[in-house]
C-alpha cells in the first residue's frame, strides 16, 4: 500500500505546504505500514529533499510551469492507480482546493478537507477537521477503499528526519487539458500568506495607505507577511491579494497581529484558526477582543512604533 502526496511546486523550490504533507503523510505511514510516494509535477531543484520529510519515492513529473487542475489532477489519479494508492494527502491551498475533488471524482474516493490531525484507524478512518470556517471540529469517516486527505495550511510542522528518497520519471501519458493558461501574475519578494507563520494585518484604523510603512516595518521585523481588511482592499488602500477574511484568503499563522481592524464576523472567519491573536484597537468595545489571545487599548499610531522597538531590540 502507498500514500501519495501532491508535492506543490513554486519557482523551481518545493513550497512549505508540501513540507507539512509529506511530514503527515508520513506520520500516516506509520500507523498504516505503508510507504510515502511524493508526486512533483513540475521543474523542481532538488526532488530528493523530500526524501528528509518522509518520503520513500518521489515521482517527477516533466510538465509546464503553469498550473492546470485537470492535468495535475489526472495525473495525481494516474499514479495513484500505479502505486496502489489507499490514501492521498493534498495541502488544502488554492491548487489542492482546485484538484482534491477531481481526483477523489476520478478514483470514487471519499474525500476530506480543512484536516487538522492525523486519522484514527484504530476502528475505520476517522478524520478530523474543522468545520463552520474554523469555529468548531466535527468528525467524519471515510467508508471508501480510497481516501483524498486535503489538510489545513500551518497546522502540521514540517519534520526533517533525514531520510532519503527515490526519485523516478513519471512514465505515464498527460492528458490535453480542455483549457489554457494565458497568463500568471506573481507577487514576488513577499511571504505568500497561506504560508507565512506571522502575519500583520491592518483595517480602516491605519486611517490611509500612507500609513501602512509602519504594518509592513512590523512584519519585516517579525520576518512576517502583511494582510489587510476587506475595506481596506475595497478602497484600494493595499492589493486584494492581501485580503483576510470569508471573501478573502483564509490563513492559520502562528501569530495574527490585527491593527485597527474592529473584527467582523467575516474577517474573523479568515483568521479565527491562527494559533495566538493580538488585536491592537483603540476602540475597548471592537468584537476582535473576544476573540482575540491578547489586547491592547490604544492608539496603534502610539504603539506600533514602540512594538517594532522592542522586537527590533529582541533581534539584535
Amino acid at each position: 500500500m502507498s500514500i501519495i502526496v501532491f508535492a506543490e511546486i513554486a519557482d523551481q523550490q518545493f513550497k512549505k505546504a508540501t513540507l507539512e504533507a509529506v511530514t503527515y503523510a508520513k506520520m500516516l505511514a506509520q500507523k498504516t505500514n505503508s510507504s510515502v510516494v511524493a508526486v512533483a509535477i513540475g521543474n523542481v531543484s532538488d526532488a530528493g529533499l523530500l526524501g528528509q520529510y518522509g518520503a520513500n519515492e518521489v515521482v517527477t513529473v516533466a510538465a509546464a510551469d503553469s498550473f492546470n487542475a485537470e492535468v495535475y489532477s489526472d495525473i495525481l489519479a494516474q499514479v495513484a492507480k500505479d502505486k496502489a494508492a489507499t490514501v492521498l494527502v493534498i495541502s488544502n491551498s488554492y491548487a489542492g482546493k482546485s484538484i482534491s475533488g477531481r481526483v477523489a471524482v476520478k478514483l470514487r474516493a471519499s474525500l476530506a478537507t480543512n484536516v487538522v490531525d492525523v486519522p484514527d484507524t484504530s476502528a475505520g478512518f476517522k478524520v478530523k477537521r474543522g468545520v463552520f470556517s474554523g469555529k468548531a471540529f466535527g468528525w467524519v469517516n471515510l467508508d471508501a477503499a480510497i481516501k483524498v486527505l486535503a489538510i489545513t495550511p500551518n497546522s502540521f510542522e514540517p519534520q526533517n528526519t533525514g531520510g532519503t528518497a527515490t526519485v523516478t520519471a513519471y512514465s505515464g501519458s498527460i492528458a490535453q487539458a480542455q483549457t489554457s493558461v494565458v497568463s500568471v501574475n506573481k507577487v514576488s519578494g513577499k511571504i505568500p500568506l497561506t504560508e507565512a507563520e506571522i502575519v500583520v494585518s491592518g483595517g480602516r484604523g491605519m486611517k490611509g495607505p500612507e500609513n501602512w510603512g509602519m504594518i509592513e516595518e512590523l512584519a519585516n521585523v517579525l520576518g512576517g507577511a502583511t494582510a489587510c481588511s476587506k475595506p481596506v482592499s475595497d478602497m484600494n488602500w493595499r492589493p486584494h491579494s492581501e485580503h483576510v477574511g470569508q471573501t478573502g484568503i483564509t490563513i492559520k499563522p502562528n501569530l495574527y497581529i490585527a491593527v485597527g481592524i474592529s473584527g467582523a464576523i467575516q474577517h474573523l472567519a479568515g483568521v479565527s484558526s491562527s494559533k495566538v491573536i493580538v488585536a491592537i484597537n483603540k476602540d475597548p468595545e471592537a468584537p476582535f477582543f473576544k476573540a482575540a489571545d491578547y489586547g491592547i487599548v490604544g492608539d496603534a499610531f502610539e504603539i506600533l512604533p514602540k512594538i517594532i522597538a522592542a522586537a527590533k531590540a529582541a533581534k539584535a
